[in-house]
Formats: structure tokens, sequence, C-alpha cells
């Protein structure tokens, strides 16, 4: 969450009063993030996070916003952004889309256990289920046409080795794309982005999930591989990028209990495993090599999904269904 665009206390209190949040007490930039610019607030009411859009347009920006408003309206806890009085909750500051939601409890969990996991796949699993009834449709802005897109742009970039894998799990990733079972793959709104940073846990002695936030990369696509995004994120080992065996079993056991897979599903897991590592190696690429301007700002090192598509290749997480929605995992 880096700062492209300063805000000052006066501009914000006038939105927060138009809101009827309350008179802002505190605005703090978040350094966190590389996409937008985003505001702790605090005002006499409640705790808020205050977001200015640097890239997403007014046009795409309902999409996220009406999402988020619909999960929590149906029991998914997820930020609930801020109406005004004729019910608008894209608002306008320093010439930028913004939008306020409240702030989630707790805190993010960095290094998760089994447990954590588990809490994940079954909130995750929920929210697939619910987004079938939300009714507006936006792909993932950030799926295959953008992959093919970005690699041209960054391959000048690499050494041989790496231009060389990049280019052909690309191929790969587009033959992919043309097979059945990828057509069968169900579908619906993902939040495409759910890494450790992302999601809140309250204190307590045993791990208590609070919730999901930052759904700016959502958009309508495989289910699988929002599954995909989570798992190469809180189910690997940060420094190898190898799959971490018991915290894959929670995650996936907690989430089949709410959704069981399909069989297209299970048989492009590990395809599509491959596919998540690429598109965040992709937008690490770009970001460290084609950097924008912005206090705060703290690019992620695109080194380690290079890790974890490296590991993913070489040692493929596979489901063989054995009985009804039964898998044994890694």
């Amino acid at each position: 969450m880096a700062v492209y665009t300063e805000v000052s206390v006066t501009q914000a209190s006038a939105l927060f009063k138009s809101l009827g949040l309350g008179p802002l007490t505190r605005l703090e930039g978040c350094s966190g993030g590389i996409e937008n610019t985003n505001y702790f607030a605090d005002t006499v009411q409640a705790r808020y996070v205050l977001t200015l859009f640097e890239r997403l347009t007014a046009t795409q920006l309902p999409y996220y916003l009406r999402l988020m408003a619909h999960l929590a309206a149906h029991g998914i806890a997820v930020p609930n952004p801020a109406a005004d009085a004729s019910g608008q909750v894209l608002h306008s500051l320093g010439g930028k889309p913004a939008a306020i939601v409240n702030l989630l409890a707790g805190a993010c969990e960095l290094s998760p256990g089994p447990a954590h996991c588990a809490q994940v796949g079954d909130m995750l699993a929920r929210m697939h289920l619910v987004g079938r009834s939300f009714a507006m449709q936006q792909d993932n802005l950030r799926a295959l046409p953008w992959w093919n897109d970005t690699v041209p742009v960054v391959l000048p970039h690499l050494e041989g080795a790496q231009a060389t894998l990049l280019q052909s799990e690309l191929a790969y990733q587009n033959h992919v794309a043309t097979l059945a079972a990828y057509a069968a793959l169900p579908r619906g709104p993902i939040h495409a982005d759910l890494f450790r940073d992302n999601v809140m846990f309250a204190p307590s002695a045993v791990p208590v999930l609070s919730g999901f936030f930052d759904f700016y990369f959502a958009g309508n696509d495989a289910w699988v591989f929002d599954l995909a995004v989570t798992l190469n994120d809180w189910c690997v080992d940060l420094a190898t990028g190898e799959c971490h065996a018991e915290r894959t079993q929670a995650f996936l056991t907690a989430y089949e209990a709410v959704r069981p897979l399909e069989a297209a599903e299970c048989s492009l897991l590990s395809a599509m495993l491959r596919a998540a590592a690429l598109r965040f190696w992709i937008s690490r690429l770009w970001d460290w090599y084609l950097p924008r301007e912005a206090s705060m700002l703290k690019p992620h090192d695109p080194r380690h999904f290079e890790r974890v598509l490296r590991q993913r290749i070489a040692n493929p997480l596979t489901m063989n269904l054995f009985s009804s929605h039964q898998h044994p995992y890694p």
C-alpha cells in the first residue's frame, strides 16, 4: 500500500464528514502493497482504511466495491465500503477515485500453521459459494491476456535461463487454456491475491480468522486458480518455495469440507499452481524493473515466485480421486 497521492487531513476530513463517519482524528500512510494509495484513518467512531485508486478506473471499481458489499451482506468477513446518502460506494479525493472501508480487527499472520491455513481454506470456499449470487461480471484483469502482453516487456531485463523459463511456462499456460478440462472449470468471483498479508486474525490463544481484505485484484475466473494463488503463499516455505505438506493438507481438507473440488479442478490443480506462480512472477518483474514513483514504495523481490514456479514444475501436486471427493495429498 504505497503512497502515490498525498492527501491532507483537511481533504480527507471533508470526505469522512460527508459520509457520516465522524470527525477525523488521525491519518497515516500505509507502507505495505504497491498498487494503490492507502491511509489508515481514525475517527471518533471507528478505524478505517482510505484508498485512492492509482491504476483502476472508475468504470472498473464498482465491481470490487460491490463485491465486498455483497460478501459482507452474506456473512463473509470482509471490509464493507462506506456509502453516501444515495448508496454510492465509489467516491473522489485528490482527483482520484476513492473508497473508505472499515478496518478489520487483529493482525496478519506471516508465519501460519495448519490451523491458520484450515480457517483460510474454509472461508475461501464459503466466499466462492456466496459469490455465485453476485450479479456483476468483470474479468480477472491479471489473467492470461495480461501475461501475454507483459512478458515481452520484462524479458529484456532477464538473464538467459530466466527468460527461457518464463517463455516456456507462458507457452504451457497458453496450451492449458485450450484444454476441455480448462473450459469445464467452475468459475465466479475470485479474490486473486489472498496472501498472508491480506488476511487478519483476531488476537486469541487459538487462531480466529477475522477477515479477508484488499479485493482490488478480484475478478471472475476459475475458483481453482484462486485456490492455487492462496496455496502458493500460505502453504509454501518462503525461503525455498517448497510445498509444506501439512499446511497444504489442512487447507485443502477444510476447503473441500465446504466445496468439494470437481474432476476438472483436480486434474488441473498442478497446472493452476504453476499458473499462479507465473502470474505473480510476471507482476513482480514488472514492478521491480518498471517501478512507479511513490513514497513508502517497497517492491517485492521477483525471485521468490521464480523459485515457487520451479518447485511447482519439479514437484507437481496431484489429487487422485479415489472416492467421493476424497483425495490423497502429498
